[in-house]
C-alpha cells in the first residue's frame, strides 16, 4: 500500500508574504504592515510592500506550477484587502483580484484552496484591540460572509486559521510577531477564546452559503516523537507530551486549541491553569466553537523527542545530540515528525488529516550555471514523506500534503533572510528561478509517491 490514488498534493502561500502592493487600488495596512515599521522587528530591517510582487504576477506564478502537474494550491486572503475598514464597505478591487486569481487556477486545473486568515488583522481593528476585543468573532463572520458570497461558487476548500498558536502566542505573548504585544495572562487567554469563536462562526457563515462546501483548521505545534517507537511506554509518554498544558500559557498548546473545536472542551489540565480566566459563561461558546469540520489540518516541520522517566508528567524531553541535522532557520530535521503527528493527532481527533505546510529553509542561491541547485531541500522532503507514507501504511486516515512555499518570500520577522521556496525568487529583479526541489516535487507527485 502507498498513497491513495484520489492524494491530494499542493504547494501553499499566505497572501502577506507573496503579494506586495501594499498600498494599492484600496487596501489599507495590515498590522504586519505596521510592525515592519517597528524599529528592530524584522531581522534584516526589510517589509512586506513589495514582497513577490504576486499581485501583479500571479499569473507566471500559477503558470509555473500548473507547468509542473501541481493540481492544488493553498493560498490566503488579505483581510484589509477586501474590507479596508475591517468591516462595511467591500473593496471591489480586492474582490477582483482574488476573482483573477481564482479563475486562473481553475482555468490551469488547479485546485484552490482558500485560507481565510493567515494573520494579516486589518490595523483598524487591532487598535480596537483585535484578538481581545469580544466582537472579533462578528467582525470576522462578516469578513468570512464577503468571501463565501463573492469567492463560494468555484472555492469549495477553506481553511478558517492558520497557526492560531501564532497568532496569539507570538502576536499577544512574546510580541516576537504582529502586533508585537505582551499581554497579561488573562488577556492572552481571551484572545484565544474570541480566536476560537471566530472560527465558530466562520464556519457557520460558510454552511450556511457556500454549497458542498469542505471546512478544515490549520493549527500548529512542533511533534513529540517517542525516543524509542518500538518501546510503547516511550510511545504513550510523546502521546501524553504532545497534548499536554505548559503552565505559564496556553498560547502554545495543540490541545487548548483543537480540543474545543474537535472535542467541544478545553482540556482539563488547561482549565486547572488558566480556567480562572475564560469570560463567564464560557461553557455555552463551546456550542458555537466546536463546529463540524471535514479534515482537520496541521502545519509540521520538525519534532521533539521524548522518552518515559519515573517524574510527575511520566516523561521528559530527550535532547538531541550534538551536530544534529538543522535548516539553514536551525530547525531541527525531524522526518518522523510526519509518522507520529498524525498519528496522535487522528488517534485523539478521528478526523481526516492534512499536511497543511511542510518544508525547509534552505542556503539557496542561483548557481553559475543559471539554475538553483538544493539537495538538502530535495533529502529532506523525500525523508519526511517517506515517514507520511509509512503512516498511510500503517492505516493513519492522511489525505493531503502541501509543501511550503511555492516561492521564496517574505518570511514574517526573518524577512528575506530564509529562503523556503521551490521557486527561488529575485527580490531585485522579482525573476522567478525553479529549484531542483520543484522538479523533485513535481516528479514526486506525478508518480504519487513511488519514487521516494
Amino acid at each position: 500500500m502507498s498513497f491513495p490514488k484520489d492524494f491530494i498534493w499542493g504547494t501553499a502561500t499566505a497572501s502577506f508574504q507573496i503579494e506586495g502592493a501594499w498600498d494599492e487600488d484600496g487596501k489599507t495596512p495590515s498590522i504586519w504592515d505596521e510592525f515592519c515599521e517597528q524599529p528592530g522587528a524584522i531581522s534584516d530591517h526589510s517589509n512586506g510592500r513589495t514582497a513577490c510582487d504576486h499581485y501583479h504576477r500571479f499569473r507566471e506564478d500559477v503558470a509555473l506550477m500548473a507547468d509542473r502537474g501541481i493540481r492544488n494550491y493553498r493560498f490566503s486572503v488579505s483581510w484589509p484587502r477586501i474590507l479596508p475598514e475591517g468591516t462595511g464597505k467591500v473593496n471591489e478591487a480586492g474582490v477582483a483580484f482574488y476573482n483573477e486569481l481564482i479563475d486562473c487556477l481553475l482555468e490551469h486545473g488547479i485546485r484552490p484552496w482558500m485560507t481565510i486568515y493567515h494573520w494579516d488583522l486589518p490595523a483598524c481593528l487591532e487598535r480596537k484591540g483585535g484578538w481581545v476585543n469580544d466582537q472579533i468573532p462578528e467582525w470576522f463572520a462578516e469578513y468570512t460572509g464577503v468571501l463565501a458570497d463573492r469567492f463560494g461558487d468555484r472555492v469549495k476548500d477553506f481553511f478558517t486559521i492558520n497557526e492560531p498558536q501564532c497568532i496569539i502566542g507570538l502576536g499577544y505573548m512574546t510580541g516576537g510577531f504582529a502586533p508585537g504585544l505582551k499581554l497579561e495572562l488573562k488577556d492572552q487567554v481571551i484572545a484565544c477564546h474570541n480566536l476560537l469563536k471566530s472560527h465558530g462562526r466562520a464556519c457557520q457563515v460558510l454552511r450556511e452559503k457556500v454549497k458542498d462546501v469542505r471546512i478544515g483548521y490549520a493549527p500548529c505545534g512542533a511533534s513529540a516523537i517517542p525516543k524509542d517507537e518500538n518501546n510503547p511506554a516511550d510511545v504513550e509518554a510523546a502521546r501524553k507530551a504532545y497534548f499536554a498544558m505548559e503552565k505559564n500559557s496556553p498560547s502554545f498548546s495543540v490541545a487548548w486549541f483543537s480540543d474545543p473545536v474537535v472535542l467541544g472542551t478545553y482540556p482539563a489540565d488547561g482549565l486547572e491553569y488558566f480556567g480562572q480566566y475564560l469570560p463567564e459563561g464560557w461553557q455555552e461558546d463551546m456550542k458555537l466553537i466546536c463546529q463540524k469540520l471535514d479534515y482537520y489540518a496541521q502545519n509540521l516541520y520538525e519534532g521533539r523527542e521524548v522518552r518515559a522517566a519515573d517524574n510527575e508528567n511520566g516523561w521528559e524531553d530527550a535532547p538531541y545530540p550534538a551536530g544534529h541535522p538543522r535548516t539553514a532557520c536551525g530547525w531541527p530535521v525531524t522526518p518522523r515528525a510526519l509518522y507520529w503527528a498524525p498519528r496522535f493527532l487522528t488517534e485523539r481527533y478521528k478526523l481526516p488529516f492534512i499536511v497543511t505546510e511542510n518544508g525547509m529553509s534552505s542556503h539557496d542561491w542561483v548557481m553559475s550555471d543559471g539554475k538553483v541547485h538544493d539537495p538538502h531541500r530535495i533529502d529532506y522532503l523525500r525523508r519526511y514523506i517517506r515517514e507520511l507514507r509509512r503512516a498511510v501504511e500503517d492505516g493513519v486516515d492522511i489525505r493531503g500534503y502541501f509543501c511550503w512555499s511555492l516561492m521564496d518570500n517574505f518570511e514574517w520577522a526573518r524577512g528575506y533572510s530564509e529562503r523556503f521556496g521551490l521557486v527561488y525568487v529575485d527580490y531585485t529583479t522579482g525573476k522567478r528561478t525553479p529549484k531542483d526541489s520543484f522538479d523533485w516535487f513535481a516528479e514526486m507527485v506525478r508518480t504519487n509517491g513511488e519514487n521516494l
